[in-house]
């Protein structure tokens, strides 16, 4: 039962990391081309984009009726 609780803990960790990594290699590459106007303003415009579609995504899933 102990090593089974010990790879359980491990599983928020492995998240954490993964996430991290995800983000750092997202956004790395995204703030070194901020420098250009018309790319800040298609990343804002992305982001915001993304945002929307996530939303209404998610409040379609939720507010789904059940048959």
């Amino acid at each position: 039962m102990r090593e089974f609780l010990i790879n359980v803990t491990r599983y928020p960790r492995y998240l954490v990391a993964f996430s991290l990594g995800v983000i750092e290699s997202v956004v790395g590459p995204m703030a070194r081309r901020r420098s250009n106007p018309v790319t800040a303003v298609a990343l804002v415009g992305a982001l915001i984009s993304g945002g929307v579609s996530l939303t209404l995504v998610l409040r379609a899933m939720v507010t789904a009726p059940v048959s």
